[in-house]
């Protein structure tokens, strides 16, 4: 089983673990972020962490897993790499008039047992809206499983966190910034375009 730490290298190897200023999709400052687009530039790396994010959920979660199911965009790679070691289906939800649903000719059953993937869990404010998508649909959310939870298990999403490595990284509003980054230029890397 990779541990935390072995994870978080995956990402260190990559040079996707950045120190910065950072203006995060939350809207909220931060001196760190994962840029797990740079690591799912390369497959072997992603589909390491994504066996390994399998393999966890498959221990933690008791009976089948239907499908899986990940937020649009950043997520997909993830989800999808997760899913074909689960053995289970894979869709995606996307944004239309700012709220998650199925399209494509994706749907579920009443009662579809789902895992949520997720890249990396902040706030927790996508990964929340993903899991009310799921249950509108009619699924049964089993749980949140992310590569990386960057509030080290303190975010609550309505349903079990499963992450492969969890980094306690600080983020602050654009008014409380930190002595070390008042002075620095902030970098937007987030692709939900919130505004500071």
């Amino acid at each position: 089983m990779m541990t935390s730490s072995e994870a978080l290298r995956e990402f260190e190897e990559a040079g996707a673990l950045q120190k910065g200023h950072f203006i995060l999709s939350s809207g909220l400052h931060s001196d760190t972020y994962l840029n797990k687009s740079i690591v799912s530039m390369y497959p072997d790396r992603t589909e390491r962490l994504c066996k390994a994010l399998a393999q966890k959920a498959a221990e933690e979660i008791e009976g089948r897993i239907d499908c899986v199911i990940s937020p649009a965009m950043g997520a997909i790679i993830y989800g999808y790499e997760t899913a074909r070691h689960i053995g289970a289906p894979f869709m995606f939800l996307e944004r239309v008039d700012g709220e998650f649903m199925l399209r494509r000719g994706f749907s579920i059953e009443k009662g579809t047992r789902v895992l949520v993937v997720e890249d990396i869990v902040s706030t927790g404010l996508s990964a929340r809206e993903a899991i009310d998508a799921v249950r509108k649909a009619g699924g049964e959310v089993l749980a949140l499983a992310c590569l990386v939870d960057r509030s080290a298990g303190e975010t609550q999403v309505g349903a079990p966190v499963i992450p492969l490595a969890e980094l306690k990284v600080d983020a602050w509003p654009a008014d409380e910034l930190p002595a070390h980054l008042k002075d620095t230029p902030a970098v937007k890397p987030g692709s939900r375009g919130v505004s500071q």
